[in-house]
């Protein structure tokens, strides 16, 4: 597995410190943020997974912890919407450029609007996913939110 992916050249880009960890990642997970939480010896809350939506018909990102649910009402709200609903798989993939089980909110095709769970701000570190399956990046909560230009406000159920 190469740890070189989009998402973290553009952390090195950044000049944002982070590291690198692997896990086996599981394709037939019930959860997969959640698997990757217990790969890692971490608790869920640290864990991040990055959602892919539509607010109004427009793709956003919603980056929340692993153990929680978007609520669709907060996130459309924080975004100055009305209505949101989850992105389908397959434009998930085309429009970040990565596989579901591995979007990153780093480095994907083009840059979209990002709102990150208030929760995820107050842990010491947080992991994303790193651009692949069975790959994350650990960092400073703040330097994500800083580096996405996300909004942080509260958007679980």
């Amino acid at each position: 597995m190469s740890k070189a992916t989009r998402a973290t050249r553009m952390l090195e880009a950044a000049k944002t410190a982070f590291t690198v960890h692997s896990y086996d990642y599981d394709p037939d997970a019930d959860a997969i943020g959640m698997q990757a939480a217990e790969a890692l010896g971490e608790p869920p809350a640290r864990v991040l997974k990055t959602l892919m939506a539509k607010v109004d018909g427009k793709p956003v990102l919603a980056i929340l912890p692993s153990d929680r649910q978007v609520a669709m009402k907060k996130l459309a709200a924080a975004l100055g919407g009305k209505s949101a609903e989850m992105m389908k798989p397959a434009d998930a993939e085309r429009l970040s450029g990565y596989k579901v089980g591995g979007i990153s909110p780093f480095g994907q095709m083009k840059t979209l609007p990002a709102v990150i769970e208030e929760a995820a701000i107050t842990e010491p570190y947080v992991y994303i996913n790193g651009g692949q399956r069975g790959l994350q990046v650990r960092l400073a909560p703040q330097d994500a939110a800083r580096l996405l230009d996300a909004k942080v406000t509260a958007i679980v159920a």
